[in-house]
């Protein structure tokens, strides 16, 4: 792997302006530099194609994977509302890497050879980039943790407010792609959530689809409202911008859990409906949004992987919820610069994403960091 990661980032007036920014900021290209992670923001989408047309031709790197958002991270800085581009070089052997071609709902299967090489290659992690629009996601992630056993699979939603875009060789629509790693190539990652627990786990016993009857053979409603505080319940409408509910994910601790959103209540038959569909005995635990706890919980994922780290970091992309970022934290690219000031120095790339993908589940309201070591 090659020992030092290139970054370039920046906005201006146009693609080709800003390309051509950090091509000069990339300066010459390596030889060993064999793959290329883009993250463009949505005022870019339409000019993708030609983009990476230009930068494989600029760079001879033909391998890029990445995606659109409408906030994305170069280094230390969030760019939002304006034309920008992050980029970020690597280099790895060419046996250690495949790119995920376009995994749709109806054809969702793997290739027999891809499968063969995650077999052969001990497949460690996999950086996935989703359209929005993919019917049935969590049903594909799971086939594609079906077809290939050992999947740690990481990354997020595209987000965008015009076209949907995403990168593995090419500019794909629809689906899921992105790129597969073996073993050979270190990489840890880890989850922060974004929400914090304001009661304790409660078994479904009773659902339909996604409405809540009963939780601990009690009415939904009662135990929402007792979990929250009676100051809170007298209004759900505001309430429902911070008060959430969490999906425990099986055979997981407290810490791990699905953020969904409160889509609605029925007082008088003390329904709750969610973001998701349920099934008897899941477990839920309702959340707050809450910056401060937030912020907590990102620092100690931070120094979690720092402690794992023990070695200077190559490189990295970061995957964080549209809720998070300047809706969470601020303007001034507090997420980011928090990163390096826990981790240090390094390049790092990402996007603000509509949903993030860890372990090969789907969450919301978190950040997901993958550190190449």
């Amino acid at each position: 792997m090659m020992d030092n990661f290139l970054l370039a980032h920046g906005t201006g007036q146009s693609g080709d302006q800003i390309l051509d920014d950090c091509l000069n900021q990339l300066g010459d290209i390596p030889p060993e530099a064999n793959f290329g992670f883009l993250y463009l923001s949505d005022q870019l989408a339409d000019a993708a194609e030609p983009l990476i047309d230009r930068l494989k031709q600029e760079t001879g790197i033909t391998a890029w994977v990445g995606t659109i958002g409408i906030g994305i991270i170069g280094g230390g800085t969030e760019y939002y509302d304006q034309p920008a581009m992050a980029i970020m070089l690597g280099g790895f052997n060419e046996a250690d890497f495949q790119l995920l071609p376009n995994l749709r709902a109806d054809d969702a299967s793997l290739s027999t050879e891809l499968v063969d090489w995650c077999n052969a290659n001990d497949f460690n992690v996999g950086l996935l980039h989703v359209d929005p629009a993919t019917a049935n996601l969590q049903q594909l992630l799971a086939q594609l943790g079906d077809d290939i056993p050992a999947a740690f699979l990481v990354g997020g939603i595209t987000s965008s407010r015009g076209r949907n875009a995403q990168f593995s060789g090419q500019v794909l629509q629809g689906g899921i792609s992105g790129a597969l790693f073996s073993q050979a190539v270190p990489i840890m990652t880890n989850l922060t959530q974004g929400c914090s627990p304001i009661g304790p786990r409660h078994v479904v016993t009773q659902c339909e689809h996604n409405i809540l009857h009963s939780l601990d053979d009690r009415p939904a409603l009662d135990v929402l409202t007792e979990d929250v505080g009676e100051v809170i319940a007298q209004d759900w409408q505001q309430a429902s911008g911070y008060i959430f509910a969490g999906i425990v994910n099986k055979n997981s601790d407290q810490d791990d859990y699905s953020i969904r959103q409160l889509v609605g209540i029925d007082p008088d038959s003390k329904l709750v409906a969610i973001g998701d569909y349920l099934q008897h005995n899941d477990e839920i635990i309702f959340c707050k949004r809450d910056g401060s706890t937030a912020l907590d919980d990102m620092e100690r994922m931070l120094l979690e992987l720092k402690k794992r780290c023990g070695s200077a970091i190559k490189g990295g992309v970061y995957v964080s919820c549209l809720g998070r970022g300047r809706e969470q934290f601020g303007n001034h690219s507090e997420e980011a610069r928090f990163i390096h000031a826990v981790l240090g120095d390094f390049p790092l790339v990402g996007f603000f994403a509509n949903g993030e993908i860890h372990k090969s589940a789907l969450y919301g309201f978190t950040g997901v960091l993958t550190l190449f070591v």
